[in-house]
Order: structure tokens, then sequence, then C-alpha cells
């Protein structure tokens, strides 16, 4: 009965491992390769519980979904033999399960071969232009020549290369820092340049400002003279009036006059003599209107 037991269970687990054997599962982003004996039988594509023979059939999976690949940044010496750091990605996907098994086998020769050829071809392309072009808009046009010569050499081999594009494209370090010392030193002259014609025409405004200046200042002096010239001789006429109507009056308002700017011009006491013509004025007082001859 012990022997039974034993012999039911070593069927019931070879059964078990041979039913396990026969299934697999193929996902909806994947296909499957079928390979009986070491030869390809058949492509699946369809995603669900998939059967096999066991034992002699394995299956190689295969992920179909957009895959990125993106080498690190290198020099590239363009036609001009300028050099850049240029770096490109790609993106790419298996479309026939069974060509790429044949060609690449697996994902990481794929994807080294494919990374020496966008290599190569960005190379040639790139050592063709120079740089004012690869930064004019013809740069699409010049990678999609990368793209198509990629995508003619991977089309038979299974892998289908959707795109490929410059990420970046940059000068070395060193390059950039001479540019950019090149550039400020230009800068700099620039705005010596410019500094030097802010002064000269500063120096020439002011000049023509102090000239307008000296011909305002002239017109004016000329005008005031004309005008002062003018009042003095209104002022005469009407003093020469004055001293014709009444010579008395105008005698007495020249004497005020003469004590205003004396006594304006003398100290807090003058000192004079009681006789003194100076005096006369204010000792005889203003003349009488009523008198004889008065106006």
């Amino acid at each position: 009965m012990k022997k039974t037991l034993i012999a039911l269970a070593a069927v019931w687990a070879i059964a078990t491992f041979v039913a396990l054997s026969s299934y697999y599962t193929v996902n909806q982003w994947e296909s499957a390769l079928v390979i009986r004996m070491g030869a390809p039988v058949a492509v699946v594509r369809t995603p669900g519980l998939k059967t096999k023979a066991p034992f002699i059939d394995s299956v190689t999976i295969f992920d179909t979904r957009l895959q990125l690949l993106e080498p690190p940044s290198e020099q590239v010496i363009l036609g001009d033999q300028k050099r850049i750091v240029a770096q490109v990605y790609t993106r790419f996907r298996i479309t026939d399960p069974l060509r790429f098994y044949q060609s690449l086998q697996t994902m990481e020769a794929a994807r080294a071969q494919l990374a020496l050829s966008v290599d190569t071809a960005m190379r040639r392309e790139f050592g063709q232009i120079d740089l004012p072009t690869l930064l004019s808009a013809d740069r699409p046009a010049i990678v999609k020549k990368v793209h198509d010569d990629v995508q003619a050499k991977f089309s038979p081999l299974g892998i289908d290369v959707v795109e490929v594009r410059l990420h970046r494209a940059d000068l070395p370090l060193e390059t950039s820092q001479a540019i950019y010392d090149r550039m400020k030193s230009e800068r700099y002259r620039q705005a010596q340049l410019l500094r030097a014609e802010g002064k000269q025409w500063a120096q020439e405004i002011s000049a023509k400002a102090d000239r307008e200046r000296t011909v305002i200042l002239s017109e004016a002096q000329r005008r005031a003279q004309i005008t002062r010239g003018e009042g003095d001789g209104e002022g005469n006429i009407v003093l020469s009036n004055a001293q014709k109507g009444d010579p008395k009056f105008y005698a007495f308002y020249r004497s005020l006059q003469t004590y205003g700017k004396a006594l304006a011009d003398s100290g807090p006491v003058l000192l004079l003599a009681p006789d003194a013509a100076f005096l006369k004025a204010l000792k005889s007082g203003p003349p009488d209107a009523t008198a004889p001859g008065a106006k």
C-alpha cells in the first residue's frame, strides 16, 4: 500500500510538471517565439494562455513596446572642423520576433548594434555640414537622414526605428570658454567705443549750450541796454519837464534824493555844521505852493 501511494505521488508530480511545461502566458505588450529543438516553429502575437509541446519546445518572450535608446554624449567633428558635443536618442520596437531572433537574438545585442549604427550615421552626416547649418532650420532634415539610414539597416532585422532625435548639440567646454572670452572682449571694446562717443556727444552738447547761453546773454544785455537807455531818455524828459514846471520843487526833490543816498551810506551818527549847505533844504522846508511864481 505504501509503495502504491509513492507511485501515485510520483505520477501526479510528473503529470503536474508536464502540464506546467505545456502552458505559457503572453501579455498584451509581448510576442512569443516557439523554438523546437533549436529551430523556430511559430510566432505568437495574440495575448492569453498558450500551449506548447513539453520538453521539446521552448518559448522566448519579446517586449514589443516602444523602447528608448539614449547613449551618452560624444564629441563629433563637423565639416568645418569644429567640434560639438552631441547626444541623440532613438525610439524603436520589435516588429518581427522571428527575424529579430535570427539576426540579433537578445535585446542587449540589439541595443549595442543600434547605438553603433546611429553613431556612425550621425558622424557621417554631421561631417558634411558646418556649425551654422546645424543650428539652422535645416537640422531636422539632417537628423531625418540619420533616421532613414538606420531604419533601412534595421528594418530587415525585425526592428522598426520609430524616430531618431538630436537631444543636445553643445560646444565643448574649452571652446565655449574661448567664445565667451572673445564675446566678452568684443562687448568691452564696444562699451569703450560707446563711452568715447558719449563723451564726445556730451562735449558737443555742452559747447553748443554754452554758445547758445552766450548768445542769449548778449542779446539780453543788448536789449537791456536799449531799454535802459530808452528809460533814461524818458526819465530825463520827465525830469526836464518837472524842472521847467516847478524849479523850486525839483530842487527840493533832488535834495531829498541826495539826503536819502547820503544818509543810507552813512553810519548811525552823522555830524554836520549848523550852517552846512547840506542842511539848507531841511531848514527851509518844501517850497510854498502859494508863493508868487509857484505852480
